[in-house]
Parts: C-alpha cells; sequence; structure tokens
C-alpha cells in the first residue's frame, strides 16, 4: 500500500505564478486571439481590453473566485494579483482559506487524474479534488492546527473574518500564499460562506473553547461602507467561477447602481437559471452592472484562461 501511495503522489503542483517572459508571451496571445475572433478568441481578447480600462479607471476593484482554483497552480497567480495592486478586495468561498493554509503549511497538493478509483484513493488516504491529488496529512489537521493556534492567540476576541485572515496571513511566510498577499497589501478576503470548509469548522470548534468570535457582519458592514462612499467612482469586478462569491459581488455593487466593468469566466450555461451560469447581461436587469457597463462573458476553463486574461494588466 505505502509503494502504491508514493507512487501516485510523485509530482507536487507547483504555486508560482508567471514569469516576465511567459507574461510577455501571454500578452502576444491576446493580440493573436483578437485575430482570430471566433469563437471565444475574441471574447477573450475583448475581456483583456476591460479588464485593463477597468483597472486604470475604477476605484473599487473586486476580484472574486471559487476556492477549488486555489488546489491548483493558479494559487499563486492569485497572490501576484493581489500583491501588484491590481485589487483592493477579494470576495472568494471557504474552499480558498483551506487550500491556502494547507499548501503553505502542510506537505502539498500533487498532480493526479480524473479517472481514478476514488475507493482506492480513500484507503490510500487521498482526497481527489478533480485531477489533484490532496494527501490526508496535506489539508485538514494542517488547517485544524493553524485555526486552533490563532483561536488560542486570539482567547476572548471578537474580529471581522477579514481581520482573523490577516492575523494568519502575517504568520505565513509562503510568498506565494493568497492570506499573505492580502495581509501584506491590507486587502479585506470577504468569504460569505465560512462555515462552508474545514476553516469554518474549526473557527466554529475552537471559537467557543477560547471564546473567540468571528463576526461575519462586520466583513458585511465593510462591504457596505465599500459600496456606498464610492457611489460617485467606478467599480470593476473580475469574477471567475459562480455561487456565493460571483453573487456577493454583484449583490453588493446593486446599491451602487451597478458595476461599471464585468468579466466573468466561467464554465456554467444559463439555460437552467442558476446564478453561476447568469450572464452579464442578465445582472443589467437587476441594477447589478449599469446598462452602459462595459461587460464580457468568457467561457473555458479558468486554468487556461486567467493566465492569459491576466497578462492585460502587465
Amino acid at each position: 500500500m505505502k509503494d502504491g501511495r508514493e507512487e501516485l503522489l510523485k509530482e507536487k503542483i507547483m504555486d508560482e505564478p508567471p514569469t516576465d517572459e511567459q507574461i510577455k508571451s501571454f500578452k502576444t496571445l491576446i493580440s493573436y486571439y483578437s485575430q482570430i475572433h471566433g469563437f471565444m478568441a475574441g471574447h477573450l481578447s475583448k475581456a483583456a481590453e476591460i479588464l485593463s480600462e477597468g483597472r486604470k479607471e475604477s476605484e473599487l476593484r473586486f476580484l472574486s473566485f471559487t476556492g477549488n482554483l486555489v488546489s491548483t497552480g493558479l494559487r499563486g497567480l492569485f497572490a501576484k494579483l493581489i500583491r501588484d495592486g491590481h485589487f483592493n478586495v477579494v470576495v472568494t468561498t471557504a474552499g480558498t482559506l483551506d487550500h491556502d493554509i494547507a499548501k503553505a503549511l502542510g506537505p502539498g497538493y500533487f498532480k493526479g487524474g480524473f479517472e481514478y478509483d476514488d475507493s482506492m484513493l480513500y484507503e490510500y488516504n487521498i482526497h481527489r479534488l478533480g485531477n489533484v491529488f490532496v494527501p490526508f496529512e496535506s489539508y485538514g489537521e494542517v488547517v485544524e492546527k493553524a485555526v486552533k493556534e490563532f483561536m488560542e492567540e486570539k482567547k476572548g476576541k471578537t474580529l471581522a473574518v477579514y481581520e482573523a485572515l490577516w492575523s494568519i496571513g502575517e504568520k505565513i511566510e509562503d510568498k506565494n500564499s493568497i492570506l499573505r498577499a492580502a495581509y501584506e497589501r491590507k486587502v479585506p478576503i470577504i468569504v460569505p460562506g465560512m462555515y462552508d470548509g474545514s476553516f469554518g469548522t474549526n473557527a466554529l470548534i475552537y471559537g467557543r473553547i477560547y471564546n473567540v468570535k468571528l463576526d461575519l457582519s462586520l466583513d458585511e458592514k465593510l462591504l457596505e461602507d465599500m459600496t456606498f462612499e464610492s457611489q460617485d467612482k467606478k467599480s470593476l469586478a473580475l469574477i471567475i467561477g459562480g455561487g456565493i462569491s460571483k453573487h456577493h459581488v454583484i449583490w453588493w455593487n446593486q446599491f451602487k447602481n451597478g458595476l461599471d466593468y464585468a468579466i466573468y469566466l466561467t464554465t456554467a450555461v444559463e439555460y437552467d437559471g442558476s446564478l453561476s451560469g447568469a450572464q452579464t447581461r442578465e445582472a443589467i436587469s437587476w441594477g447589478k452592472l449599469k446598462s452602459k457597463s462595459k461587460h464580457i462573458v468568457v467561457y473555458g476553463d479558468a486554468t487556461i484562461t486567467l493566465p492569459i486574461l491576466a497578462s492585460a494588466l502587465y
């Protein structure tokens, strides 16, 4: 069993962001995609234009993504985008906290495959997330230890979740950590579904033990202040994936009459009426995007489209 497990966990996933040379080559691709135009190539090229303009014109800049992407090597690119100041608020899901802490403090995640026998993987103590392998020792116990130590240190206090994440990020030395980058730039990470993961469960358990309260209403108050105080200023959102992290961004922007710039990267379709599949134009009907906003939907796997699109910011 040991030999079989070691064979499966041979190649670690690396989180290094693209180099300057790679970014230059991605920018060349965007120009080429503009020439190709059909079918999503033109959308990706247009998204680059909107992202570049929105970055320059917007004071409030949202980066939204789902936690599954942090299990991949995109984690380092997310950290780079935050550290380089391109976005000043992040809205994400609970998995981001779990995977970022686990990767920063644990043995790492590994290259796997979609087709493996999951019963066999369970016997080998390996979680599977798509084609990413997560050894048991790289996940749950790592996150639990980090949360327990944080709660013990903050005994008796009440904190906003984003403040708690800054405190945890401060202690992380991994330069590819999203929490570390957010702490360095003082970019709030908003996780409206915090309890939907290992971090939240452990925060609940150890919060009781050490009398620490993570108050999500303080995070919502911050979003309220940011949107209401920017009524006359432009806002941009790069939204990767769907669900609660996507909706939370567009929800709060309706209170400033909608986003001025919006790019969705998704694989979800609109025909089932889901929020995840809803296109940018639907958000206009709710006042979550301005009718004259610049917006685009790019269909495709974000692990392919995001590195190319992000080059528009460099």
